[in-house]
């Protein structure tokens, strides 16, 4: 064995729940640290320990990740009233990436993981869809409450010396009882979000779209629209134009038309909501939710990599009655691969983003000689490649043989 490839900087390693997190060592023992002499911060974001931490473990991964730069994060479970009672929960806990999201204040990029065989839903689909999905505020930092029968719900907007400036009848719950809900957003966090966008779609030479819903909301979803053309008016357009690519605003409704008769080939922004739909439909359309990128990049520069879909429970109970699972760990892989790749480029170390961009090819090239989990089987179609479904570290193995 060769000597391992030494690290500078720590990474910030946010552990997460159920299956993935099996998965998660798994990858650290099979495919990096008999590598890479791994140099991590670890915070367990596994649901006990954040509800043991009141939920402070997150905000530390978070506070972590803007000091070190680089982190990178496993599936976690955000709870609702059954895992309350499953986990004998003090509360419904927030998302953390919800939490993480608003304290690094970032754009998630998300892209598919291209495999030949792996055909996707869509037929005319020929290049990658890229979601940028703006990671602050919206729904994941609202404000909610339950009404009684003869409520009133005002929204009300004080001046800094305490005086009402506005104040607005959301309902009149004198019907019955009901539910409301208020949600917000920054012109900073609008402003970085478009500036991330326009600079990504310039990076890989994507054109981008962008798509609310203004004509339904014309204050809050005009005002995404409003930042977005005056920054790409006085700042990119020429740019954009040099590079040989568009920008377009339209309805997310008319956006998701456009999409599915699309080749693909685009930088499709959404705000935080329809970005979290939509990245799973698209993901799921070029053939698995494991096989998608995601990173947050912030505007001062952090970046933090993840696993974008869910814990995989069912697979998990599987696992702990000592059954086989065929668990897709690809965007796991890629979720290491792309904090070891920015770490190596960030502290200068070229062998350290090598051997990540080498663990990329390799786990793609396991897919493509037909070696593959239980979800891929299905969407495997190459001519003279008959696909062999491999258990989840039978899997990681033979990633490990190819790498």
């Amino acid at each position: 064995m060769n000597q391992k490839i030494k690290m500078k900087t720590p990474i910030v390693e946010m552990d997460g729940d159920e299956m993935t997190r099996i998965l998660w060592q798994w990858i650290k023992d099979i495919l990096i640290c008999p590598y890479v002499d791994l140099k991590t911060e670890y915070y367990d974001l596994g649901l006990k320990n954040r509800d043991a931490t009141d939920d402070r473990v997150t905000v530390e991964a978070a506070e972590a990740n803007k000091k070190y730069g680089v982190g990178v994060k496993c599936a976690t479970i955000t709870p609702n009233a059954q895992r309350v009672e499953e986990y004998n929960l003090k509360q419904m806990w927030k998302s953390p990436n919800g939490t993480i999201r608003r304290i690094l204040d970032g754009t998630v990029f998300r892209a598919p993981i291209l495999a030949k065989g792996i055909l996707p839903y869509v037929p005319s689909w020929k290049q990658p869809i890229v979601l940028a999905r703006h990671a602050y505020g919206d729904v994941y930092s609202g404000v909610e409450t339950k009404t009684a029968k003869g409520d009133k719900a005002y929204l009300v907007v004080e001046d800094e010396k305490g005086e009402v400036k506005e104040k607005l009848l959301v309902h009149d719950f004198a019907k019955g009882s009901g539910i409301v809900q208020s949600m917000h957003n920054t012109d900073a966090s609008i402003t970085s979000f478009a500036r991330s966008c326009f600079n990504y779609a310039l990076d890989i030479k994507y054109p981008l779209w962008f798509a609310t819903k203004d004509t339904i909301s014309k204050k809050y979803d005009h005002r995404f629209k409003d930042i977005f053309n005056e920054i790409y008016e006085t700042e990119y357009k020429e740019k954009f134009e040099k590079a040989g690519i568009e920008y377009m605003y339209t309805l997310i409704d008319d956006a998701v038309a456009r999409i599915m008769r699309s080749e693909g080939g685009v930088l499709w922004a959404c705000k935080n909501y329809d970005g979290d739909v939509m990245s799973d439909m698209v993901a799921t359309a070029y053939g698995s939710l494991g096989m998608m990128t995601s990173v947050l990049v912030s505007p001062d520069g952090n970046y933090e990599f993840e696993a974008a879909h869910g814990t995989v429970t069912r697979h998990y109970y599987k696992y702990l009655k000592g059954e086989q699972t065929s668990t897709n760990s690809v965007a796991t892989i890629f979720a290491w691969t792309g904090a070891l790749a920015k770490r190596g480029e960030l502290d200068n170390i070229p062998e350290l983003t090598a051997f990540a961009k080498k663990l990329e090819k390799a786990t793609v090239e396991t897919i493509e000689e037909g070696k593959m989990t239980g979800d891929l089987v299905a969407l495997f179609r190459m001519e003279g490649v008959q696909p062999v479904k491999l258990d989840s570290q039978g899997f990681l193995r033979a990633i490990a043989e190819k790498l």
